[in-house]
């Protein structure tokens, strides 16, 4: 059965699929103790090739378009960076912020074999 933590990974990606990542966004923050960072449609200069990015000096997660919004991986996996910067230093890795991605996405394909009408507060 799903435990609570399975649960709220399910309630991230359905919000982000919604097109509602801006809540997703808040209720992670919240989950992780941290600050909500800012959300933002365009790409900075230096990461022009890149389909997000996590800019720490101003705590925002970038997308290439709005589409990207509804990506639970690219946002997940910038919403990683943010959780691993502490002083302007990002301490995690591509790796693993692949896999926190994964982990929510996981959790969210494997919701569907279990229940077809789990309901979320």
């Amino acid at each position: 059965m799903f435990d609570s933590e399975r649960a709220f990974k399910v309630k991230i990606v359905q919000l982000i699929l919604g097109k509602e990542t801006q809540k997703a966004i808040e209720a992670l923050s919240q989950h992780y103790g941290i600050v909500v960072p800012q959300l933002r449609v365009g790409m900075p200069k230096k990461y022009g090739k890149k389909v997000g990015c996590y800019v720490s000096n101003t705590k925002t997660i970038h997308v290439v378009n709005r589409e990207k919004l509804e990506d639970p991986f690219v946002i997940l996996h910038e919403f990683y960076h943010h959780i691993r910067t502490h002083g302007g230093e990002h301490l995690g890795t591509e790796k693993h912020a692949n896999r926190f991605a994964e982990e929510f996405i996981e959790a969210y394909k494997t919701f569907g074999k279990y229940s077809f009408n789990y309901i979320f507060d």
